[in-house]
Order: C-alpha cells, then sequence, then structure tokens
C-alpha cells in the first residue's frame, strides 16, 4: 500500500476530537491540523474552546459542546454533516477523572464519572459510525488506569477499561466497513491537570516511569496519529500504551 507523504498522513480527511480544547486532545488537534486534516473540536468552556481553536489554525471547526447530553451530540453531529457530508477520523478524547476510593465513592461519583467516559463515548461512537465513511478509523483514548488498579481510582480504571472492552466489539461489528477501532492508552502525561501536583509528588510518579520523565501531549498524538492514519491500516481492536513502561514491566 502506498503510503502519504510526509506531513500529509491526513490529507483532505475530516476528523472529530472530543475534548480538544486542552491537554491531550488540543496536542492531537493540532498534530491532525498539521497532517491536513479538516479538524472539528469540542469542549464544554466555549472561551478555551475558542483559544485552542485559535493556536490551531488551519482548517479548524470548533463546537462548543457537553458530549454527555443528547442534544449537544445531535447538533454536532449535525454540524459536521452539514459542513462536510462525512466523517473519516474519530477520536474519543473527552473525559474525566476524580478521586474516589472505595469507602468514598458515592453514586453522583460513579455517575458522573461513567456519565461522560463511558456513555458519551458510546453515543459518540454511535452517531460517528453514521456520518463515517468505510476504511475510517476510530481512536478511543483510554488510560493505563483501566489495567493497573490504581488506588482511589476504581471507577475512572474501570471506565477506561470499558473503552478497551469497546474497542473489541466494535471492531467486530464495524469489520465489513472497513472501519478500525482501536484505543490509546497513555500513562502520566504532563498536562495542564499536573499544575496542581507538588515536587514530591511528580517525583514519586516518575520514579515508577522506567524511562524516568513523565510523557508529553505531543507523544500521545503522534500515537494517534499512527492509529488514525493508513500507517495502521492493519491494525484493529489493539491497544497501544503511551506510558514509558511505566505498565509493561
Amino acid at each position: 500500500m502506498k503510503k502519504a507523504s510526509n506531513m500529509t498522513r491526513l490529507q483532505d480527511k475530516v476528523a472529530l476530537v472530543s475534548g480538544g480544547n486542552s491537554g491531550i486532545g488540543l496536542a492531537i488537534a493540532r498534530r491532525f491540523a498539521a497532517e491536513g486534516a479538516q479538524v472539528v473540536i469540542t469542549g464544554r468552556r466555549v472561551a478555551q474552546l475558542e483559544e485552542a481553536a485559535a493556536t490551531i489554525g488551519g482548517a479548524i471547526t470548533a463546537v462548543a459542546c457537553d458530549m454527555t447530553i443528547a442534544a449537544d451530540q445531535t447538533r454536532l453531529f449535525g454540524e459536521i454533516e452539514a459542513r462536510h457530508g462525512r466523517l473519516d477520523v474519530l477520536v474519543v478524547n473527552a473525559g474525566s477523572s476524580e478521586y474516589g476510593p472505595l469507602a468514598e465513592v458515592t453514586e453522583a461519583h460513579f455517575d458522573r464519572t461513567f456519565d461522560l467516559n463511558v456513555r458519551a463515548a458510546l453515543f459518540t461512537a454511535q452517531r460517528a459510525a453514521v456520518l463515517m465513511r468505510d476504511g475510517g478509523s476510530m481512536v478511543l483514548i483510554g488510560s493505563i488506569a483501566g489495567f493497573i488498579g490504581t488506588p482511589g481510582y476504581g471507577v475512572y480504571g474501570a471506565s477506561k477499561a470499558a473503552l478497551r472492552s469497546f474497542a473489541r466489539t466494535w471492531t467486530n461489528e464495524l469489520a465489513g466497513r472497513g472501519i478500525r477501532v482501536n484505543a490509546l492508552s497513555p500513562g502520566p502525561i504532563d498536562t495542564p491537570m499536573f499544575d496542581a501536583v507538588t515536587d514530591e509528588m511528580r517525583a514519586q510518579l516518575t520514579g515508577r516511569i522506567p524511562l524516568g520523565r513523565l510523557g508529553h501531549p505531543e507523544e500521545v498524538a503522534a500515537a494517534a496519529l499512527f492509529l488514525a492514519s493508513d500507517d495502521s491500516s492493519f491494525v484493529a481492536g489493539a491497544e497501544l500504551c503511551i506510558d514509558g513502561g511505566m505498565a509493561q514491566i
């Protein structure tokens, strides 16, 4: 199979990155745009979303959207269909992480986490599949928390394990259309959420990573590009971990 030239691996493809207004999602959207994609990003905070779109530049569309609200999703995909008429790549990145050990988990905590990380992801993929052209790619942003059992993050870890399961099932269900579904599971990544982490905690966390540092959002974006592009044309139902070896050895 002939590969696209460097920096044009997503040329003229339409890509949706949910939660593309900050952190990993923003890095993915920026990389996709640089690779020639027409990128749609979502976020709940309008000012942050507009700022993100301005920093990305290129063929970017920003849609203020709460992915947990069905009407917002309907409006989002309506805009994509009206503007582009199709979708080639979906990155399900919108998600949240909240501390809660077993003894302290409440129904509200569980509902918040699963509503965004699982329920919204499911219906995002369902709607995206309708617009997606045969041969498209879905990338589900999971986490190594889905299989390492981090104390205090049982609900979060379970929600990310659900995404890994979805990648397997949806691969089977969409294989007839040549749509590939894969999970991308980062380890600790140096995003704005780490700004509040103390130096001591950062050092402890870094000490558990064989490569001796936190990951960068751009490194996750590079992996997302691989899974979104034809470079991974024979990769389906898989999980790619970007964690510096933390959960691998």
